[in-house]
C-alpha cells in the first residue's frame, strides 16, 4: 500500500509492498515531474540462466548417485565396491553434465548469434519496413500509433539491433544464453551433490546404509528445493515438493533391480 508525505512543493510516495520510494516535485505550472530515487528493489531475473543449471545438477547429482548406491547396496555388495560406483557415478555425471549443457546452451546461442546477424542486416535493406515493423509491437502494446512510430524511430536511431532484438525476439543480456557459465555450473553442482550420498556410505553402518543414504537423500532433495526457491524468490513448498517427488522413485527403481540381480547372482 502506498503512503504520501507533502513537505513543501514536494510529496514523496512509499510503496511498501514493492518496497519503492517515489519523489514527485510539483512545478510552479501545476504539472507534477516525477523521478525515482535509489530504493532497495531486487530483480532476481537475472539469476535465471546459472540457477536453472545449478538446480538441475544438484538434484541429478544427489538422484542419480543415490539411486546408484541404493541399488549396489541392495544386490549385498561391499562398502568398497560402493564407494567404487558411487565415485565412477560422480565422475562420469559430471563430465556428462557439463556436455550435455554446453551442447545444448551451445545451441540456443547458436540460434540467437544467427538471429541477431539476420537482424544486424535487415534495418540496412529495409529501413522503413523494420521501422514500421518495431512500431506495431509497440501498437499491439496500446501505445498510440503516432507515438509509437517516434518511439520505434528514436530506439532505431541509438541501436536498431537491441530495439529488434528485445521487442521483437524477446532477447536482452539478462536471458542471453551463456554455454560455458550453465556447463561449469551443472558439473560442480552435480559433483556437490553427489557427494552427499557418497559421505553416508564412510559413515553409515552397513546393515542400514540403505536407509540412510535414502533419508539423506530426500533431506537434501528438499533442502535444495528450499535454496533454489528462496534464490529465485519463488514458493518453498511448491519447489520443495517437485524436487522431492522423483527420488523415491528413482531409489525405489534401482533397490528392485538390485535385489532382482543380487538374488540371481
Amino acid at each position: 500500500m502506498a503512503s504520501l508525505k507533502a513537505a513543501g512543493d514536494v510529496i514523496v510516495v512509499r510503496d511498501a509492498a514493492a518496497k519503492k520510494m517515489i519523489e514527485v516535485t510539483s512545478t510552479r505550472e501545476g504539472s507534477p515531474m516525477p523521478h525515482l530515487h535509489l530504493h532497495p528493489e531486487r530483480h532476481l531475473v537475472s539469476r535465471i540462466g546459472w540457477l536453472r543449471a545449478a538446480v538441475l545438477g544438484a538434484n541429478d547429482g544427489i538422484v542419480s548417485t543415490a539411486s546408484l548406491i541404493v541399488g549396489v547396496a541392495v544386490a549385498a555388495a561391499t562398502q568398497t565396491d560402493i564407494l567404487i560406483a558411487g565415485a565412477a557415478g560422480l565422475v562420469a555425471g559430471a563430465i556428462s553434465m557439463a556436455a550435455g549443457e554446453y551442447v545444448s546452451v551451445g545451441s540456443q546461442s547458436d540460434t540467437e548469434q544467427a538471429y541477431l546477424a539476420r537482424e544486424t542486416q535487415e534495418p540496412r535493406d529495409n529501413p522503413a519496413f523494420e521501422h514500421e515493423e518495431l512500431a506495431q509491437i509497440y501498437v499491439r502494446r496500446a501505445v498510440d500509433r503516432a507515438l509509437a512510430r517516434q518511439v520505434a524511430e528514436q530506439l532505431m536511431a541509438k541501436n536498431a539491433l537491441a530495439a529488434h532484438a528485445q521487442d521483437e525476439l524477446g532477447m536482452s543480456e539478462i536471458t542471453t544464453a551463456r554455454p560455458i557459465q550453465a556447463a561449469l555450473t551443472s558439473a560442480a553442482t552435480f559433483a556437490v551433490g553427489a557427494a552427499m550420498p557418497l559421505l553416508k556410505v564412510v559413515i553409515a553402518p552397513p546393515h542400514l546404509l540403505v536407509w540412510i543414504v535414502s533419508c539423506a537423500s530426500l533431506a537434501s532433495l528438499a533442502l535444495l528445493g528450499a535454496l533454489g526457491a528462496q534464490a529465485g524468490g519463488a514458493k518453498v513448498l511448491r519447489a520443495t515438493a517437485r524436487l522431492t517427488s522423483w527420488g523415491p522413485l528413482a531409489m525405489a527403481l534401482t533397490a528392485g533391480i538390485g535385489a532382482l540381480f543380487g538374488t540371481v547372482v
